[in-house]
């Protein structure tokens, strides 16, 4: 498990290493700087773009990418449905992933998001023991009972085990990674840099929702 993090990660340090050098134009009109998902996933909310954001909190790649989505995220349109989606590779990644789930089911996940990524990315903390998490979350104001029960409960373990298995779904190997609508993946690899990761983003949302708009019945 130990290596096959080691090599998700330096496959990742190449490819962004690659970006900051860099910063290509890309043609998104002409198909770049995303991939086709065949099949088409299905999404959670019909009504609206759906938009799945694939990280591990201990990828530095993924935490460089983070300011810049949450700076898109203060403009995201009312019709996008984002979704954070924690990826669990190996076992290390799946202690991530359920820290997250325990954080999203306590309701304190967007007060711990970033320092969650923080202890990591800058203060080195390795965050994989429960009773490192539990001490964690208890400076962040759980209470320590609170915080076992539901790191333990059926409804986190379900989701840590589900975690597994999503990301094959869509074809994603590696993180950050973005689906748009389950049917488009965008990665470093096909957008070459942060900001154009948003930029088709922003161009495969505004195409499924023309298209969402057409299909619609005139009324």
């Amino acid at each position: 498990m130990r290596l096959q993090t080691l090599l998700l990660c330096l496959l990742g340090l190449c490819v962004f290493n690659a970006l900051a050098a860099d910063s290509q134009a890309i043609n998104i009109e002409k198909g770049e700087g995303y991939e086709i998902i065949d099949p088409p996933q299905p999404t959670d909310d019909p009504n609206k773009v759906e938009v799945i954001e694939f990280f591990w909190y201990g990828c530095p790649h993924c935490y460089r990418f983070e300011p810049v989505l949450q700076k898109w995220l203060t403009t995201k349109p009312d019709h996008v449905n984002y979704i954070p989606q924690p990826a669990a590779f190996s076992s290390i990644w799946a202690k991530h992933a359920r820290a997250f789930y325990t954080a999203e089911a306590l309701g304190v996940l967007d007060k711990m998001h970033k320092d969650f990524f923080d202890a990591i990315q800058v203060d080195k903390k390795r965050l994989d023991k429960e009773d490192v998490l539990a001490e964690f979350f208890v400076g962040h104001g759980v209470d320590k009972k609170d915080f076992d029960d539901t790191y333990n409960s059926f409804l986190v373990d379900a989701k840590t085990k589900q975690t597994e298995a999503i990301p094959g779904r869509y074809g994603v190997t590696g993180v950050p990674a973005v689906v748009v609508n389950g049917k488009y993946r965008i990665s470093g690899s096909t957008a070459k840099s942060y900001e154009n990761m948003i930029k088709v983003m922003d161009y495969l949302i505004a195409k499924e929702f023309a298209a969402m708009n057409a299909a619609k019945p005139a009324q």
